[in-house]
């Protein structure tokens, strides 16, 4: 069987939806046509993006393009990082055990909670008054 020379996986997290593409490579991230520090300039949300080569020793043999959009910056880091995990589980199904017992194959399922009618915010209530 042939093998493909990309891999495309889909992470979301809240409201943040992140298309990963990988293929065979140096380590090179790019989000969104920018470069991987430029939009993540904190050191802790790159780590975490890149925890899932990490864990399966894969570190340096992959290049990343990555369309990120909705959410946060946290949300997009976290998202794509459940696509690269994806990605990597599509390369390689042996990589599923680690990643899955590492996390990085849930989907964080938490988000906001939509605003009720008639409420101010979605569980905060009107003051209460008996006349």
């Amino acid at each position: 069987m042939a093998v493909p020379d990309q891999y495309c996986a889909v992470g979301r997290r809240k409201n943040a939806v992140a298309r990963v593409y990988m293929r065979p490579g140096k380590g090179k991230v790019v989000v969104n046509k920018k470069e991987f520090e430029t939009y993540f300039p904190l050191d802790w949300r790159r780590k975490s993006i890149l925890a899932p080569l990490d864990v399966t020793e894969k570190a340096g043999s992959f290049d990343f393009i990555v369309n990120a959009k909705g959410g946060g910056l946290t949300g997009q880091a976290e998202a794509i990082r459940l696509g690269v995990a994806r990605a990597l589980v599509l390369y390689d199904e042996e990589l599923r055990k680690p990643l899955r017992d590492a996390g990085f194959l849930t989907r964080d399922p938490r988000m906001v909670e939509r605003k009720k009618p008639g409420q101010p915010k979605a569980r905060k209530r009107f003051q209460f008054s008996k006349r």
